[in-house]
């Protein structure tokens, strides 16, 4: 086996090879048996080749993100509206509400955990296979829920299918940046975050009624019928990942032509083995040794756990001193809905407040402390509405509408914090945004599964007013964290071992591509060369 590297510019175009490659394009050391010839390299037919997923039509792509965004809507809406059916499972198999509630805490490490598998799996076997296969399998194992003759079985079956339907939570925002441009990126990201944001809220929703009439089984019908229309959709919708589709044609030309000098520079990949373990240990790694991932992991993971002790707290509220039925129990939970969608409204006006910040002079663009303008300001908007909730849900004298009202600061401030916070990580750590985000979903996901646990305990001995006082106070507690990034972040940046070796390794790259600009011309990026330009 040899591996040869040319340096000599090409002269002569081949189908499916642009006529301006830059020299990291014409030099290649993919080990095989036989010279790889440059002229022969698979790549886009030029900017407007019509396989790029990002040249598909805007009817396509709107299409595209819907399906999305209703994909993931169905994995997180199914994880929320098991909680209307605690009581009414508990009865059945004479079990108490702690232990049924496991069946939420261990559907969210399911996720956690499946998360950590999806992303890798994609990048080798392609987005479209994993997504299907994975929703299949979702979607199949919802049956057992809705036979389960045990709560054992109930919670044990809730995380292998968790564990499945991470796929749409790991690769979703991925398909997003596959199909848009960076320029309507953070739009794009808005629109396909209606579903996966709004999926808490509409589980208790759509829950409360089909247990109140049909009983907690039909939820899992529901969920099943759902969960199919997602899975047609994930059928539908195109393969996106762009080295699986060079890959995919580089196959093609050579069964075509019967010529194997066809190759793409994705053929050369590292073992599963390897990028599993990679995926696996860097996000831990990472959540003990970089100061930003601690604080913003400690951060976004009590937010997170707070909004899904909400599932237990708003029932006891509403249902238990209220007296509303668990279908009408449902619908407080529309003030926090209605705060998400204002936050995704708003997106525009955000956008504005962060392009107003100060330019990097080495990137061109915004700091990543920028991010973080609009989450200080959530993180006020999460205490005032927690607060707000603490002292008007009881007593029962009090209008309805005062506590539910208080769901909107809530429920917008939570969202922006998930939102910008992610964005933060990503801007900061580039090509290690990944493993980054990784560790935050992670211990997100554990506490957001724990906390409920103790949501009936503590309402029950300290009273709902104390208890939301209490969370409330955490809250307040925790606000100086995202202020300090927002004043200290660049510091606190330059001081990370990680991104500072991640930007001298960009200023190298940046420097070879300026000697090849002399050398040899105007050289177009590769794609592994831009995603370095846009971190």
């Amino acid at each position: 086996m040899t591996m040869k590297h040319w340096t000599r510019p090409l002269q002569l175009a081949r189908p499916g090879v642009s006529d301006h490659m830059s020299l990291s394009q014409r030099v290649t050391t993919i080990p095989t048996n036989m010279t790889a010839d440059p002229n022969y390299e698979v790549d886009w037919d030029g900017e407007d080749d019509p396989e790029n997923p990002k040249n598909w039509t805007i009817s396509y792509k709107a299409m595209g993100l819907l399906f999305l965004s209703w994909n993931t809507l169905i994995i997180v809406l199914y994880s929320t509206s098991y909680t209307s059916g605690v009581t009414q499972i508990g009865n059945e198999f004479n079990e108490n509400s702690t232990i049924v509630t496991l069946g939420l805490t261990f559907y969210l490490i399911g996720l956690a955990i499946g998360s950590m598998f999806m992303a890798p799996l994609s990048e080798v076997y392609g987005r479209k296979v994993v997504c299907v296969t994975c929703l299949f399998i979702f979607t199949i194992l919802i049956i057992p829920c809705a036979l389960a003759k045990s709560v054992t079985a109930l919670i044990v079956v809730r995380f292998v299918g968790a564990f499945f339907g991470s796929v749409m939570i790991s690769t979703a925002p991925g398909m997003v940046a596959d199909l848009v441009d960076d320029e309507h990126r953070a739009l794009a990201i808005s629109i396909w975050s209606i579903g996966p944001l709004n999926g808490p809220v509409l589980g208790p929703v759509i829950g409360g009624f089909v247990t109140q009439y049909l009983g907690w089984r039909w939820m899992c019908w529901i969920a099943l019928m759902l969960s199919a229309v997602a899975l047609v959709f994930a059928v539908i919708l195109k393969e996106t990942y762009a080295p699986t589709l060079l890959q995919n044609k580089a196959a093609r030309l050579r069964k075509e032509t019967g010529d194997e000098r066809w190759w793409s520079r994705y053929d050369r990949k590292e073992s599963l083995y390897e990028i599993l373990k990679l995926n696996l240990s860097r996000p831990f790694v990472m959540a003990v040794t970089e100061p930003i991932c601690i604080f913003w992991n400690i951060y976004v993971a009590i937010v997170y756990g707070i909004l899904y002790l909400c599932f237990t707290a708003y029932p006891i509220v509403f249902g238990d001193i209220r007296g509303w039925s668990l279908g009408l129990s449902g619908l407080s939970f529309l003030g926090i809905g209605i705060g998400v969608l204002i936050t995704i409204a708003c997106e525009p006006l955000v956008r504005r407040l962060i392009n107003s910040h100060e330019i990097d002079p080495e990137t061109g663009k915004v700091h990543p402390e920028a991010m973080v303008s609009f989450v200080c300001i959530c993180s006020i908007l999460i205490p005032v509405g927690e607060l707000w909730f603490a002292w008007t849900c009881a007593p029962a004298s009090i209008h309805w509408i005062v506590p539910l009202l208080a769901g909107i600061p809530f429920g917008a401030g939570n969202t922006g914090v998930f939102i910008y916070a992610s964005n933060y990580l990503t801007y900061s750590y580039g090509m290690y945004a990944a493993s980054a985000l990784a560790g935050n979903s992670v211990i997100r996901s554990v506490l957001g599964g724990v906390l409920p646990l103790v949501g009936s305990y503590m309402y029950d001995s300290l009273g709902p007013n104390w208890s939301g006082t209490l969370l409330g106070l955490l809250e307040v507690a925790i606000i100086p964290i995202p202020f300090v990034f927002y004043k200290y972040g660049y510091k606190i940046r330059m001081k990370s071992n990680l991104i500072v070796r991640m930007q001298e390794d960009k200023k190298k790259l940046e420097g070879k591509r300026a000697r090849r600009a002399v050398g040899q011309g105007p050289a177009r990026p590769n794609d592994e060369e831009k995603q370095n330009e846009a971190s």
